[in-house]
């Protein structure tokens, strides 16, 4: 039998789209807020994501998988794990108990700070990006500094969705970008 695998890819990603729910005004008045709890409770839908990201890598070279806080987590430890490659996560200021470099960015009204362990990822190490979703991509930049500044080669920067109109992307211009949805 002869299968079509975009429309089987394309099937997949509608149900792990359905079950991405939307929080208006979260976590303030104006914020469509993009819930992914109800995909995680579905092992199927996240073993389908998983399988989606890893066949986009295929025949690339990732020695860490990077999770950006805390949402990164979740895919990356799983991406990680399938990719045989170690996992680095990227956090909020102080939650790392180990020296760390730290890289700030701006939010809309704000500037905010990420931190990763010195000792995290080895000079010319092939490194894979995570996070749960590119909005306006100062976040994934800031994690994109990080790993650059100790020295690693950035792989692609991966996303469970992408919010295209608010434009992150055009920040992550030099690097190979993959969402499994886009809104």
């Amino acid at each position: 039998m002869i299968y079509n695998w975009s429309i089987f890819y394309l099937a997949d990603m509608k149900k792990i789209e359905s079950l991405i729910r939307n929080i208006p005004d979260f976590p303030k008045a104006g914020i469509q807020f993009k819930d992914i709890t109800p995909l995680l409770k579905d092992p199927d839908a996240v073993r389908e994501a998983v399988d989606a990201f890893v066949s986009e890598l295929e025949g690339k070279k990732i020695d860490k998988v990077v999770g950006i806080e805390a949402r990164g987590f979740f895919f990356g430890m799983l991406l990680a794990d399938r990719l045989n490659a170690g996992f680095v996560p990227i956090r909020k200021p102080g939650k790392l108990p180990y020296k760390t470099y730290s890289e700030n960015y701006e939010l809309e009204y704000d500037i905010n700070s990420l931190e990763i362990h010195q000792d995290a990822i080895v000079n010319g190490e092939h490194v894979l990006i995570h996070d749960d979703v590119l909005a306006t991509g100062g976040t994934a930049r800031a994690a994109c500094n990080l790993i650059e500044k100790m020295g690693g080669k950035i792989v692609q920067c991966n996303f469970l969705m992408e919010i295209s109109f608010l434009d992150g992307a055009k920040k992550l211009e030099k690097y190979p970008l993959h969402s499994l949805i886009k809104y």
